[in-house]
């Protein structure tokens, strides 16, 4: 079981590092050409991060064949917390501060990938973890 475990986080690990380089060129793309505000970049970047996130970790990951949209309901409850927080502190960051916006995302990144991972595990995925088609094939092998 470790051995499995260890392999969970790894995959999360990488899922997340895709979703952190969707959310990284969207955050560029923003920040560079569109806007000057950090808010205004953060935000789409976040939404479009979350979507791939949670879709590839449910089925590659956590490999969960509950229910999609209250599954969805656990992650908006999530970020219905961290969107806000992240959102201020990079804001306080980036424009009162001065911090450099990619730092600031850099570090509010690491802030999600670890407490998302937690919550996933114990709170979404809790109770469904390892049922979907996936797992069941490969414990069949």
């Amino acid at each position: 079981m470790k051995k499995k475990e260890l392999i969970r986080t790894l995959k999360f690990a990488l899922f997340s590092a895709s979703a952190g380089i969707i959310q990284t060129v969207t955050f560029t793309l923003l920040n560079e050409f569109v806007t000057d505000k950090y808010w205004y970049a953060y935000l789409p970047a976040l939404v479009l991060s979350v979507l791939f996130n949670f879709t590839v970790n449910r089925k590659f990951t956590f490999k969960s064949a509950s229910n999609v949209p209250v599954a969805m309901l656990k992650v908006a409850a999530f970020y219905a917390v961290f969107t806000p927080l992240s959102t201020w502190w990079g804001d306080f960051l980036a424009e009162d501060w001065h911090w450099n916006e990619y730092a600031v995302l850099a570090f509010t990144m690491a802030i999600n990938l670890s407490s998302e991972y937690l919550y996933q595990k114990f709170v979404v995925f809790r109770n469904s973890i390892d049922t979907n088609d996936i797992a069941k094939k490969e414990d069949n092998k």
